[in-house]
């Protein structure tokens, strides 16, 4: 997890702002909080990136519209929706908007600790996934047409011999094309060649 990541906490009672934020700000997070979904939204177009601790029961526009919102708009910042004790249906509501998880009120503080590190966990690992797939597809486009035949050949787990034969060239050429594949790739093994190769899509067709 990022060093003092950020919470936008919207909750229209203010003493549950004030002491989540209080109890928050202790565990190392920074804190945002909005007094209800429509000033949320009014300023979540422009704010910094972090989890969205949501309450569902708030005047104006309760905790699913401003889920559904989000939703149109496009905003993909993992959300943590705070239910009433036993409102089931409505944490079932939530995870199906795209909520990450639901805590009940009044929560515990190692419950609500845990599931905010599991949502900003699963960001930085699709973070991760994302800036893998960035680099093995910038990778990949180094590769002429040929060397991709051979690297999908590869993929396949065609033997050089094989690949060959598919292409009508000499095995000669493919050992050639297999070792630019893996210069351009800045790999030293077939396996980081097929990971990157995996990471960009190839073989998943």
């Amino acid at each position: 997890m990022t060093e003092h990541p950020l919470i936008h906490l919207v909750d229209d009672d203010e003493a549950i702002r004030h002491s989540a934020s209080f109890m928050l700000r202790a565990a190392g997070y920074r804190v945002q909080t909005y007094a209800d979904g429509l000033a949320f939204l009014d300023s979540v177009d422009g704010a910094e990136p972090g989890c969205i601790l949501l309450d569902v029961q708030m005047p104006k526009l309760d905790g699913l519209g401003v889920l559904a919102e989000l939703n149109t708009r496009g905003i993909d910042m993992p959300v943590i929706v705070l239910t009433g004790h036993g409102d089931v249906s409505v944490a079932v509501q939530a995870m199906k908007a795209g909520a990450a998880d639901f805590v009940e009120k009044p929560y515990e503080k190692a419950v609500l600790l845990e599931a905010l590190n599991t949502a900003f966990g699963r960001v930085e690992e699709r973070s991760t996934r994302e800036q893998l797939e960035k680099d093995a597809h910038r990778r990949l486009a180094t590769l002429t047409d040929r060397e991709q035949d051979v690297l999908k050949g590869l993929v396949e787990g065609l033997t050089n011999k094989a690949i060959a034969e598919r292409f009508s060239i000499s095995p000669r050429t493919v050992e050639i094309h297999r070792a630019h594949v893996m210069q351009k790739l800045e790999v030293d093994s077939l396996s980081a060649a097929l990971r990157l190769a995996f990471a960009s899509g190839l073989g998943f067709d």
